[in-house]
């Protein structure tokens, strides 16, 4: 992944945010040409610290995967956003690579990973019960573990870009946040909390400004 220095978060943000995600492309290189599959995961660490990725694929996925891109929010900033003048258009985002060996999970180690796994997500979904794999009979469940591979990748690798626009001056940098935030895309808004949460001192005023808004009239 090239990442020019000023975008370029520690590896415990990278691992945070491709912990957050949950979610990504898993890229190889199968035979001569390149190939992908979309999937979720998780990540757990072994006991050295060293970060394991596990996920599943279709069994008859032709993919031997070894690289994991997993990608955030992104959206485009109009040149006609920044106060400066002769400014280019582009484009933010955030996203971490995991690249490293991989090893295929064991019958008796797939269930556990298909738990842990769901766990995660059905935990986004709180205050509803979470489904478990326990709602499903028992044949129906081993016909679907027949029909997946569980894997887990070693971390060897971890690179990360998280692209905000953070070499801009503050005027430039205020000025493209406050349009992303008026952007009807979540995405875009995204980013523009994002950009806030970098410099929150750029923002202060009109933080101040919002809570006092917010603020019951009795207590003004």
């Amino acid at each position: 992944m090239y990442t020019p220095p000023m975008f370029k978060p520690d590896r415990a943000a990278s691992l945070a945010f491709a912990q957050a995600r949950g979610f990504g492309t898993v890229c190889a290189w199968e035979g001569g040409k390149p190939i992908a599959s979309s999937l979720p995961f998780y990540l757990t660490f072994a006991d050295d610290g060293t970060p394991q990725m596990a996920f599943h694929v279709a069994r008859h996925n032709p993919l031997a995967p070894w690289l994991m891109a997993v990608t955030g929010a992104d959206a485009y900033v109009s040149a006609d956003w920044y106060v400066s003048p002769e400014q280019v258009p582009t484009w933010l985002y955030q996203a971490v690579h995991l690249t490293g060996t991989v090893r295929r999970l064991s019958d008796h180690e797939l269930g556990p990973h298909l738990d842990a796994l769901s766990a995660k997500f059905e935990s986004w979904l709180a205050p509803k019960p979470p489904w478990t794999s326990s709602k499903m009979t028992a044949g129906r469940l081993a016909a679907m573990k027949q029909a997946i591979v569980g894997l887990v990748m070693t971390v060897d690798e971890i690179e990360g870009s998280f692209k905000l626009n953070q070499h801009k001056s503050d005027a430039d940098y205020v000025a493209v946040a406050t349009a992303l935030a008026r952007q009807p895309e979540v995405a875009a808004q995204v980013l523009a909390g994002e950009m806030r949460a970098l410099r929150p001192q750029l923002f202060a005023a009109e933080t101040t400004q919002l809570n006092a808004k917010a603020m019951p009239e009795e207590l003004m």
